[in-house]
Formats: C-alpha cells, structure tokens, sequence
C-alpha cells in the first residue's frame, strides 16, 4: 500500500478508534498499547481465515480489514496464504466442497466444507469452472452468461456473453467443446480482470475480450495468429505472470508442441517451447506448481509413473526439471511449503476419495483417504485449486 492511503486508511480509522474511545474512557483498549501502525502490519500477515472473526475486535480494525487496499495487500504480505481445493459434484452440480490439503496432511483436524454456489436458480448439470485469478472462481453457465465469484466472501457478479452467441448464430456457446479456447486473468498496468475467449465461426477466428472494469467486450480479432493450433479440450487457460498459457498440440502427430501465451497488458499472442527432451506417449495436461508453468503425464509405454516437467525459470528453456513420480494416477493440484507436490488420486472408482504428496526432495510417495467424501457418492467433475482473498472487483470498489 501507498504511503498516502496507508495514511488515509489509518487516519480513518483513528477518528472511529476516538470516537468509540469516548463512549468508554475507562477501558483500556489494545489500541492505547500498541500502535496503529504496528497493529495494521500484523494484521496484513493474519492468515485470510481468521480476519472474518478480527473484524468484529472493533469498529477500527473492521476499518483496516474491509479497505480494499488492505485486502490486495494482504494478498501478497500474507505469511500463510491459503490455497483451498474446490470438488465439484459431477452429478449435482449445485454440491460443491472445499478441502485445505494442507491441513489433510497434517492431521485429522482437517475440515470439508460445503458450500453453494452464486446461482439464483439451480444450476445445470455440467457447468463449466473457466479459471480462477486472485481469489476469484470464474463460472460459465448456459445459455449465456458468466458468473465471477469469491468463495471466501461471498462476492458474485454476472456477465452476459450473449452478443458471442448471437454473432456465431448458435444458440449457446459450450466453452469446452466450441471455444478455441478461454481463460481468466488479470492486468495489473489497468487494474482490470479479463475474460479471453477465441471462438470458430466456419472458417473465421474471432478473439473477444471482456474487461471487468468497464463491463464491455473489445474484439481482438487482428491480434490472432494466423493458426491457433488444437487446444487441449477442456482445459481452461492458466494465468501467470500476466499472461493466460495453453498447452497447443499438432493433431496430425499427436504430441504436444509448445504452451501458447497470451500478454494481458500487450494484448498479443507468442510462445514457449516444451522441454527437448520431452518424449511423451499420451496427453499432456499443464498446471501451475509453486509459482512455476508445469506439464504432466502419465507414461504408460515404458514404466507406470507420472512424469512432471516443470519450468523453473519463467520462459526460461533451460529451466525445464523433470520429477518422476511412482505412481501412474497422481494429478497434482499445487506446490506446498516449496517441496510438497500436493495431487488427486483417481485410482479408486469407490470409496473415500483420495490424495496423494510427494516430496521432491526426499522423494517421499504419501496417500490419504478423504473418508467425508465417498467416491461412489460423490465423482468430481472439477477440482480447481485457488488463492484466497478479500479483493473485490475494480468497478465494485
């Protein structure tokens, strides 16, 4: 934050300090302690989960937590930040649960919440989770219409794509099977989110932009390379370094070629070449792991293991570093504590739902069974892993 808002937000918040101070002159509050400085620089590094109940110490630090410039702050201060799993039900798209790995892996003190999602009316089966970016799960349901939501608090805003729809002459646009391809990200040089979306009308291209801020769509059409390739299907952009990136494959030779970018703030496509000695014999799928672009696949032809490539230097070649895994179903979600490769274990078709870690560096396989959710019961048709935060949109602030 700024010096001139931390000043603002914190003047602010001393006249509330004041004026609640005078309806009590005889308690000593923890504001007469410690400074008000010092007590907004701990805030910023409380984990996101506990600052819901903080709000309610005082009419000042639920001044400090609500402003929006505390919550992008804490965004990147945060010591602890937190990256839940969202499960969603394949055959009850309105059940959804969220799980801390974390905290699986750590004890039994572990809880699975459920929670509901941002629709007025029930949802149908097969809704499409099209990203996720700073806190916020982008949602596409049919007909037409996208739904941006904060799971932590709450927050839920809908935007129609249905100019997308009349333009094709569809009567619906299904992301996963007639979008080129899509994804959610953000521009920090505008602070604004942004929905990209690539869709085939016969045999014309089309790029379309929403920017979040202005509620408006911007045709980029004359940024499209002349091919766009295949994408893999159903596998929503990834967002990085300001950038959205897709795994593009030759469908003539069935093997992966290079992730496609796509730079917010430039608007403009290029790309990044896979590792050279990448041999691959099935489908590729692309994730993010510690702040690093990653691929994965399962190696069926040679041994059963799970082979991940990950770029440890951002568009860097040289950096890709490939970790074998023993284990043939292993989808990994997230790094953890910079060793830990947190994954989804699909091996079992019933029973408790499973996940497996494995630490990189002491090359160590861990499996455990998630016994509040029945793999018979329940068969997940999205696992998102994303950051959590209290930021609102640009235009809601």
């Amino acid at each position: 934050m700024d010096k001139k808002r931390l000043k603002h937000t914190v003047n602010k918040a001393k006249e509330e300090s004041t004026m609640e101070k005078k309806k009590n002159d005889k308690s000593k509050s923890i504001h007469d302690i410690l400074p008000l400085d010092l007590i907004h620089r701990i805030l910023l590094r409380v984990p996101i989960r506990h600052l819901a109940r903080l709000r309610c110490v005082s009419k000042l630090w639920c001044s400090l937590i609500s402003d929006p410039d505390f919550a992008e702050s804490h965004l990147h201060l945060s010591l602890a930040p937190t990256h839940p799993c969202l499960l969603i039900h394949l055959r009850d798209s309105t059940e959804a649960f969220l799980v801390h790995l974390e905290e699986v892996f750590n004890g039994d003190n572990y809880q699975v919440k459920e929670v509901s999602f941002p629709f007025k009316k029930k949802p149908p089966s097969k809704f499409c989770v099209m990203g996720s970016c700073r806190g916020f799960v982008l949602l596409n349901r049919q007909p037409y219409f996208f739904v941006v939501w904060n799971p932590l608090t709450g927050f839920r805003k809908r935007i129609s794509y249905s100019c997308l729809v009349h333009r094709s002459k569809l009567r619906r646009l299904n992301f996963s099977r007639d979008a080129r391809l899509y994804g959610f990200g953000y521009d920090a040089s505008r602070d604004d989110y942004l929905v990209v979306v690539a869709s085939q009308d016969g045999d014309c291209q089309h790029l379309d932009c929403l920017s979040l801020r202005t509620n408006s769509w911007i045709n980029l059409d004359a940024a499209l390379p002349e091919s766009l390739g295949y994408m893999k299907r159903q596998s929503p952009g990834l967002f990085l370094n300001g950038s959205i990136h897709w795994l593009s494959y030759s469908l003539q030779e069935h093997y992966n070629e290079s992730l496609l970018i796509f730079d917010l703030k430039e608007r403009s496509f290029s790309e990044i070449s896979l590792p050279e000695q990448l041999i691959m014999h099935g489908p590729a799928t692309i994730v993010i792991l510690g702040g690093c672009l990653a691929l994965y696949y399962q190696d069926y032809a040679v041994e059963f293991k799970t082979r991940i490539w990950v770029m440890k230097e951002y568009k860097v070649n040289s950096s890709w570093t490939l970790y074998e895994i023993p284990c043939l179903k292993f989808h990994p979600l997230y790094l953890s504590n910079g060793s830990d490769i947190m994954a989804l274990d699909p091996t079992p078709i019933s029973g408790p739902l499973k996940f497996a870690k494995y630490n990189i560096r002491e090359e160590l396989l861990q499996h455990f069974t998630c016994p509040h959710l029945q793999q018979d019961a329940y068969f997940f048709a999205s696992c998102t892993v994303y950051t959590e935060s209290l930021l609102l949109l640009p235009s809601d602030i």
